[in-house]
């Protein structure tokens, strides 16, 4: 078939190339067995760029994140750029896509695997079955507001200042894609602010109510504040079903809610833009970082990456289907036994990055048969 599906992969550093191996492992497979087929382009990102090109993302690659429907990034940064300006760090190249693209929802879910229940520091009973979705504002609030700085005062002492802002659009937008997301799931939002301390938080719970009476009332939303949710994330996180939230809180909780998985080599993400002419451009990427202590030596984990590939499968293109076999897949040879270094337990069968990704490309096979 004609490739009409126009994915860019940027596989960045440290154990991005390998994990990225694994996907377009994947790619090749669908190609064959599904008989669905990718334009798929490649180029650099972070540290491989600097060393490349001079900066962190190259105006050529930003061009090709413009033009293709999803891309796929791997990891950025590593010791060896430690030294380099900060406007010019490996994590820049990653910041400039996030804008440019104009990435404002961020998504990260958190879902226990039953092969894994046991890998949590949570009891198996409060983790079973866990599928969160936290949907996080991520190109507004405290990170991005204005004034912000370090200033000398006259009196010999120093301030830092950063301003926590937020307008009616930028509430609303993140909100409807979490109602979107709520409406395919179990129809709940919790939208999670501090609205008792904070003017910012305040606005935020009004404008969400607003939204939630004039589209999208069939969807149940309850409101929580975010050091109360952070403990119940702990306490009964099987309450959640969609969280959204600011860019500072939804950082942090979205960390917590991870961390309740396991590992940081089972999470997946999802920076998606405004819907335009039914095209959305979206960035999809794992959580872990690019662990150069084990760069090189095929023991990565890439679920999270694979994971991330299903999301795009799921958002961007509208192949539930195809994720779903992913997902199932990835269950299957969890189920077998079959694990990498961060997620070994005893009695398990150790596995490299590479054998990882050939065992689940085989459960796909069979589960395609």
């Amino acid at each position: 078939m004609p490739a009409n599906k126009k994915l860019l992969i940027l596989p960045g550093d440290g154990i991005g190339p390998e994990v990225m191996r694994q996907v377009r492992r994947v790619v090749d497979w669908m190609d064959r067995r599904r008989h669905v087929s990718f334009d798929v382009a490649e180029g650099l990102v972070g540290g491989c760029a600097i060393d490349q090109h001079g900066v962190p993302v190259s105006d050529e690659t930003m061009a090709d994140a413009m033009a293709v429907d999803a891309v796929l990034l791997g990891a950025v940064g590593g010791p060896k750029w430690d030294g380099v300006p900060f406007d010019r760090r490996p994590e820049a190249g990653l910041l400039r896509l996030r804008k440019e693209l104009g990435l404002f929802a961020n998504l990260r879910p958190a879902i226990v695997f039953d092969a894994l229940v046991d890998a949590s520091t949570l009891k198996a009973e409060v983790v079973r079955g866990l599928d969160i979705m936290i949907v996080r504002e991520l190109t507004g609030g405290v990170y991005f507001g204005e004034p912000r700085g370090i200033t000398d005062l006259p009196n010999g002492e120093r301030r830092g200042v950063n301003t926590q802002v937020y307008t009616t659009s930028e509430i609303h937008r993140v909100a409807r894609v979490a109602f979107d997301l709520a409406r395919k799931r179990n129809k709940k939002v919790h939208s999670v602010e501090k609205a008792n301390v904070m003017e910012s938080g305040l606005l935020w719970r009004q404008e969400v109510t607003k939204l939630h009476a004039a589209e999208f009332a069939d969807v149940e939303l309850q409101h929580m504040y975010a050091d109360n949710c952070a403990m119940q994330l702990l306490k009964n996180p099987s309450q959640f079903d969609v969280i959204v939230t600011d860019n500072l809180f939804g950082d942090m909780l979205s960390d917590e809610a991870a961390m309740i998985t396991g590992s940081l080599g089972m999470l997946p993400s999802a920076s998606l833009g405004a819907e335009e002419g039914g095209r959305r451009r979206a960035l999809y990427e794992p959580v872990h970082g690019s662990a150069p202590d084990i760069a090189g030596r095929d023991v990565a984990n890439p679920i999270a990456t694979l994971l991330s590939f299903a999301m795009m499968l799921r958002y961007s293109f509208d192949m539930d289907e195809d994720a779903k076999l992913i997902e199932g897949a990835i269950e299957k040879v969890l189920k077998g036994g079959m694990r990498t270094a961060d997620i070994m337990a005893p009695g398990m069968a150790r596995c490299s990055t590479t054998v990882m990704g050939e065992s689940i490309v085989r459960e796909l096979d069979k589960l395609a048969a």
